[in-house]
């Protein structure tokens, strides 16, 4: 549930939508969103399984099975995968971890701010937007606090969090594919059958990993 939660991550299904229209897509741009999307989708699951495959080849097979934080996976890889390892892992880390810390708080106050009426969007002035802006700085603040707290289980955190977005993702799938088959929402836009049926069949997947694993619990 935890690698569906960071792959298929509710707040990305909300971003997606507040990026294209922030960026003013034309209906004649959809299509080049639609491949972008559908692109990073793949290329994320392809990242993903190199990461499996690279900790059960190094970190796995020399008996590392706990890592208590990002610098201690950083550090086992060194002396398995030489010293280049050890610089692509931080630097893919480094990456990944500005990317969530800009992208996520983001896309929370683009969704609570599309719920409540406010103006939102970084295209526009602080003085136009300003719920949209301080509600993004007050999220990074308390992030960077977070993380800066004395032998704070990060990395438990960070697990269980992936976890909580594969149990809230079903719901989220749902009224969203109930959208986009509107027709008078849509219009030539709505869903076709092709991506109802894989759209619903992943959704019912997902649905029903999340209740095996609260059962199982």
């Amino acid at each position: 549930m935890g690698i569906i939660g960071a792959t298929i991550a509710p707040w990305q299904q909300f971003y997606l939508q507040a990026s294209i229209v922030e960026k003013g897509s034309s209906p004649k741009d959809l299509k080049y969103s639609q491949i972008d999307a559908v692109f990073g989708s793949l290329f994320s699951v392809i990242v993903a399984g190199f990461i499996i495959i690279v900790c059960a080849a190094t970190l796995y097979t020399h008996g590392h099975r706990q890592v208590s934080d990002a610098a201690d996976a950083a550090q086992s890889l060194r002396p398995l995968g030489g010293e280049y390892t050890f610089i692509l892992f931080s630097v893919g880390l480094l990456n990944a971890s500005l990317f969530a810390a800009s992208i996520l708080p983001l896309s929370t106050a683009y969704t609570v701010c599309h719920a409540l009426g406010f103006e939102s969007g970084l295209n526009k002035r602080f003085k136009d937007a300003p719920s949209f802006y301080w509600l993004y700085t007050s999220l990074l603040v308390l992030g960077a606090a977070i993380t800066l707290i004395p032998s704070f289980p990060l990395i438990k955190v960070a697990v269980l969090s992936q976890v909580l977005n594969g149990i809230l993702l079903p719901f989220v799938l749902v009224f969203m594919l109930l959208l986009v088959n509107k027709q008078e929402l849509m219009g030539a836009y709505a869903n076709s059958r092709a991506y109802n049926v894989i759209a619903w069949t992943l959704t019912v997947i997902i649905t029903l990993l999340t209740a095996f694993m609260l059962i199982s619990l």
